[in-house]
C-alpha cells in the first residue's frame, strides 16, 4: 500500500498529472465499467480521469493517511461515510452511485452445473479452490463470507478459500485455473475479460449485507469543480446505463 501511495505521489509531484484531470481512486469492481465512463466524459468535456483500482478498504486507508486522490468511488459506502464524518471529504458530495451483485461464477470449461446447483455447487468435490475477496477490507468478500454463512457452508467452505487482494484478483484466480470456483462481482463476470468465458448464479441479495457503492469528493482535493463535474456526468441516463451493462442495480432516487 506504501509504494502504490508513493508512486502516485510521485506523479503527481512530477507532472504525471496532467491540468484539468482529476485522480480517482476507485473499488476493484469498477475496472470495467469505470475506464469506459471516463472515456466517454473525455470525449464529451476534454476533462480526463486517472483511475487507481483497489479494495475499498485498503484505498480508505490510503486516503486517510493523505493520498492524494480527488475522488474516492467505494464499493461499501460505509467507507465514504466515514471520510464524511471524519471532515476528509465533502458531505454534499456523497452519492450513492449503484447497488453492486455478487454472484458464483465458475469457468466455461467447467462441467460444474452453477446455473442449476447455485452456491451449493461448491461442495463439489471437484471444488478444491474457492477464490472470493479478502473479508477484512473488501466489501465483496464480507459479501461472500456471510453467504456462504447464510447458506450453511462456511465450514465446508473456509478451509478451501483463497483470498484475493480485491475481488478483481480473485476473478482472476479462478480464470486462471487457481481455483475452480470464485465469489466474483457480477460486474466482473460481464467485463470484457470474462464475458462469455465462464457461467455464473447470481446470489439472492438478501444472502448477504447490500453493496450499497458510493462516491465522494475529498476535501483536500485542489479540482472539487473538475471532480463535481465527473460526478454529475455519472448521474446521466447514458452513465446509468453503462452502469447497467455491468450488472449494477441502480438506486431508486435515480
Amino acid at each position: 500500500m506504501l509504494k502504490s501511495l508513493t508512486s502516485l505521489m510521485v506523479l503527481l509531484c512530477c507532472g504525471g498529472i496532467a491540468a484539468g484531470q482529476i485522480t480517482v481512486a476507485a473499488a476493484a469492481d469498477l475496472n470495467a465499467a469505470l475506464p469506459e465512463l471516463a472515456a466517454e466524459y473525455q470525449k464529451q468535456t476534454g476533462n480526463s480521469v486517472k483511475l487507481a483500482f483497489g479494495s475499498s478498504g485498503s484505498l480508505f486507508s490510503q486516503i486517510q493517511n493523505g493520498a492524494p486522490f480527488d475522488m474516492f468511488f467505494s464499493a461499501d459506502e460505509e467507507y465514504p461515510r466515514q471520510l464524511v464524518e471524519a471532515g476528509i471529504a465533502e458531505r454534499p458530495s456523497l452519492y450513492r452511485y449503484a447497488v453492486g451483485k455478487l454472484v458464483v461464477w465458475v469457468p466455461a470449461s467447467s462441467s460444474l452445473e452453477v446455473e442449476q446447483s447455485g452456491i451449493k455447487v461448491l461442495l463439489d468435490t471437484s471444488v478444491k479452490k474457492i477464490a472470493i475477496a479478502n473479508p477484512q477490507h473488501a466489501p465483496y468478500g464480507r459479501a461472500a463470507e456471510t453467504a456462504l454463512r447464510h447458506f450453511g457452508i462456511y465450514e465446508q467452505a473456509a478451509p478451501r478459500l483463497v483470498l484475493g487482494e480485491n475481488v478483481s484478483q480473485a476473478a482472476q484466480f479462478v480464470e486462471s485455473g487457481s481455483a475452480q470456483a470464485g465469489l466474483i462481482a457480477l460486474s466482473h463476470a460481464l467485463s470484457p475479460s470474462l464475458k462469455g468465458k465462464g457461467r455464473y448464479w447470481i446470489v439472492p441479495a438478501d444472502a448477504h449485507p447490500p453493496l450499497n457503492q458510493a462516491a465522494v469528493i475529498l476535501a483536500r482535493s485542489s479540482r472539487k469543480q473538475e471532480a463535481a463535474n465527473f460526478l454529475a456526468f455519472l448521474k446521466t441516463s447514458q452513465a446509468i446505463e453503462v452502469l447497467r451493462r455491468y450488472g449494477f442495480a441502480i438506486p431508486e432516487e435515480h
